[in-house]
């Protein structure tokens, strides 16, 4: 099965042929597309009742990929969010999400590794130490340091997910000299996930103030997105899903990136939304 979203729903006017500053509402989302990765919860917990109300608003079918907390994935320490530790944010953080995991409708959550978390013992120590904070819930990693990929790390990288149980996040993204991974399309356990973020080389590299704004404006060639194709179909023998996550938002590419990608993969989603006709 193959699967596609986008980060967030409500920057994505061009699906209803609108434009950015048309905010989308989650159900209009739905309509086109099968998931979504929230991101808010990096930055704040949300409360249990809006996890609540994204469930009760979606198709039965329809999923989320959570992304962890800040602290969750050790960006900044517990005390930046009111927390005593680390294990206090992972239970907040769990129960929140309750409405989702139960409506069968949490299909991963995202840890997104800083560039610092780097291969050592002490992280290799976290790793395990979240899977026990997680349980049995689904996750993924992504991570941001390339050391986890040096030949001599990489097989040991992907055995310790498997073991885990971890979704490998496969990205794509700037290749700069020192601050990227690489495209590495394995799979650790039964659920891909690709993550294109782009490949606006200046933009990743640059760490100056327009930089969060800059770092994913790109737009997919369809010669790009051909090129995804063959992994793709590949990992749908080795996995049960293969999900696509468009995270190419600064400019409102990801949308029409998506929608590009669903049409050369030949695939319909099913379970989706009402499309709501506008008679006049």
């Amino acid at each position: 099965m193959i699967t596609l979203g986008l980060t967030t729903w409500s920057e994505h006017g061009s699906l209803l042929h609108e434009g950015r500053e048309r905010k989308l509402t989650l159900p209009e989302y739905s309509q086109f597309l099968p998931c979504v990765e929230l991101d808010t919860p990096f930055y704040g917990i949300p409360r249990l009742s809006s996890f609540s109300k994204w469930a009760t608003e979606t198709p039965p079918e329809f999923q989320f990929i959570v992304k962890a907390n800040q602290v969750m994935t050790r960006h900044r320490g517990p005390e930046t969010v009111g927390a005593l530790n680390e294990q206090e944010v992972f239970t907040q953080f769990k129960q929140n999400i309750t409405p989702l995991a139960a409506a069968g409708k949490l299909k991963s959550i995202l840890l997104q590794f800083p560039p610092f978390f780097g291969v050592s013992s002490e992280n290799i120590t976290y790793l395990n130490q979240v899977r026990d904070y997680l349980g049995d819930l689904p996750a993924a990693v992504e991570f941001r340091n390339p050391t986890w990929y040096q030949e001599k790390f990489r097989q040991r990288t992907l055995g310790l997910l498997r073991q885990l149980n971890f979704s490998h996040v496969i990205v794509d993204e700037p290749q700069t000299p020192a601050g990227s991974v690489p495209y590495f399309p394995v799979a650790t356990n039964q659920l891909a996930i690709l993550r294109l973020h782009g490949r606006n080389f200046a933009g990743w590299a640059n760490q100056g103030k327009d930089w969060r704004s800059q770092r994913t404006l790109w737009r997919y060639s369809t010669n790009e997105l051909k090129n995804f194709v063959p992994d793709i179909q590949r990992l749908t023998q080795e996995t049960k899903e293969v999900c696509v996550i468009f995270n190419n938002n600064s400019g409102g590419d990801a949308a029409d990136n998506a929608l590009a990608l669903q049409q050369l993969l030949g695939i319909e989603f099913t379970g989706l939304a009402p499309q709501q006709i506008d008679l006049f």
